[in-house]
């Protein structure tokens, strides 16, 4: 019992549903949750055939399909740890996985396998094709649930590596299970919802989108989506009820012409990965009116943190709101003292969501993980986010912007997010990024990126801004551009704009 919830092992979340429901529909078939059950087993009892020992980690990169969505249970039910690998990653990037996590086992689709080089396989790493654990889901012998413990280590996921190389985020059973229960709690998710998984699985947003429904015993529709308008298909054709995204496919959601009777299916939107703007909000909710928007703030080290309740989103928009089941979040001075209404300061998560560290990387661990504030009714670990927030007198939080984004210029300490939310507001400007680039004299000014369709609407953005924005924050330019690169996850690539536009 933790925090008055009934911990079990996650293998265990498929017995949340009833027996004859749907719990897995798409392109492989239909699974009621009995099935499931059972083609889950017949997994977990081919990869305990191998004979690994307890705690072994097991790479998957493969498509999006029964396989991926029941690996998170499967390795775990097997006394295995789950490294879900993205599968847009190059094999450079699958080499420093599997090296890093130690992997002894990587399925893949045949073609992923066939583009890793021999050197990028470390010694003892067995490779399996996708093929040979789906003939083992359809025909081998099932095993029966784990007695797993809540503090057992279940996966590790690693993070897209915005700063260096990745970090594999260690997470327990408790913090899987609880995660599923917290959000399936505010979303209000019941067995009659069906949710549409187009996010990657081995982003921790995109696996709760599987576990979450099935704790609430609902239907997961995986999707591996080539255009925006294939997500709109879905929604039709299975009656969608329930779709998480990050900001950036929102905006090419929202350039789409959607019909109002498939639009009305939609009666929940989630939103992490990046803030919502005021426009983006305001588009959601005129395309989208019978659906519940729920902007939500996370960091895979404690997996999700705030949301903002719907009845909130139209007064509030710009509000991360507060937190979520199951964590504290806490609002401090550099000196762990608590701030005061509407003063800034980082944001620490405390509480069982809070992982258990980055996988064999003590150092970086000190870095992120770290005592609770005295203040803290934890005791143990939190997570020291980095991202400075200011509470107000309601307890809502807003984001300020992360002490390694902030842009100085000329002793002002300028948040990006700021900017970028005026610029959006400009009709014609789908996207904005603000980068801190070198000045002589300023020590950095503001350059700031835009993606438009209209190569002159610079003129507009500098004069709303010098409108709207004070001296100081003006950018020293602006530059337009007709798309934005996209990390693996679907955010925009912040790290790739600033090595070629932050000079």
């Amino acid at each position: 019992m933790i925090d008055g919830a009934q911990v079990q092992p996650i293998d265990h979340l498929l017995l949340c549903g009833d027996p004859a429901r749907a719990a897995l529909d798409g392109r492989s078939g239909s699974y009621s949750y009995a099935e499931l059950e059972e083609t889950l087993g017949r997994l977990a009892g081919w990869l305990a055939g191998f004979g690994l020992e307890k705690g072994a980690r097991v790479g998957s990169w493969i498509a999006k399909g029964p396989l991926a969505a029941l690996m998170p249970l499967a390795a775990p039910r097997a006394g295995l740890v789950h490294v879900p690998i993205n599968p847009l990653l190059k094999h450079a990037q699958v080499a420093h996985i599997l090296a890093d996590s130690g992997a002894t086992l990587l399925i893949g689709t045949a073609a992923r396998l066939d583009s890793l080089l021999p050197s990028d396989v470390p010694v003892g790493c067995r490779l399996h094709r996708e093929d040979d654990a789906a003939c083992a889901m359809s025909g081998g012998v099932a095993i029966g649930p784990s007695e797993a413990a809540p503090d057992d280590l279940a996966a590790i996921l690693y993070t897209s590596g915005s700063t260096g190389r990745p970090k594999g985020v260690m997470l327990s059973h408790a913090n899987l299970w609880l995660g599923a229960v917290a959000v399936a709690d505010y979303l209000k998710l019941t067995p009659q919802d069906r949710t549409a998984c187009v996010l990657p699985f081995s982003f921790d947003y995109g696996q709760n989108q599987l576990l979450s429904t099935w704790v609430s015993g609902g239907c997961v529709y995986p999707l591996d989506y080539l255009t925006p308008r294939d997500v709109e298909k879905l929604v039709d054709r299975r009656d969608i009820t329930t779709l998480a995204g990050v900001p950036p496919l929102w905006v090419q959601l929202t350039e789409l012409d959607w019909p109002e009777a498939v639009a009305s299916k939609l009666r929940r939107l989630t939103n992490s990965g990046g803030a919502l703007t005021r426009p983006l909000v305001a588009k959601l909710r005129a395309l989208f009116p019978q659906a519940d928007l729920y902007p939500m703030y996370g960091l895979t080290e404690a997996f999700r943190s705030t949301y903002l309740p719907p009845a909130l989103v139209d007064t509030h928009p710009d509000s991360m709101g507060s937190a979520i089941p199951f964590a504290e979040i806490l609002v401090v001075r550099p000196d762990g003292s608590l701030t005061e209404d509407d003063e800034p300061g980082e944001l620490v998560h405390c509480g069982p969501l809070v992982a258990q560290g980055y996988w064999r990387d003590a150092v970086r661990t000190a870095e992120r993980f770290k005592p609770a504030p005295v203040a803290s009714r934890y005791s143990g670990m939190a997570v020291w986010s980095g991202d400075t927030v200011r509470r107000d007198a309601q307890g809502l939080l807003y984001f300020v912007g992360r002490d390694d984004a902030m842009i100085k210029s000329a002793g002002n300490r300028i948040s990006p997010t700021e900017i970028e939310e005026a610029a959006v507001a400009v009709p014609g400007v789908a996207e904005a990024v603000a980068l801190g680039v070198k000045d002589d004299r300023l020590g950095q000014a503001v350059r700031l990126l835009l993606r438009s369709a209209d190569p002159n609407v610079a003129q507009a953005v500098a004069a709303h801004l010098k409108s709207e924005l004070p001296n100081f924050m003006q950018p020293k330019d602006i530059v337009v551009l007709p798309d934005f690169p996209h990390n693996p996850n679907g955010k925009i690539d912040r790290v790739a704009l600033a090595k070629e536009y932050g000079a």
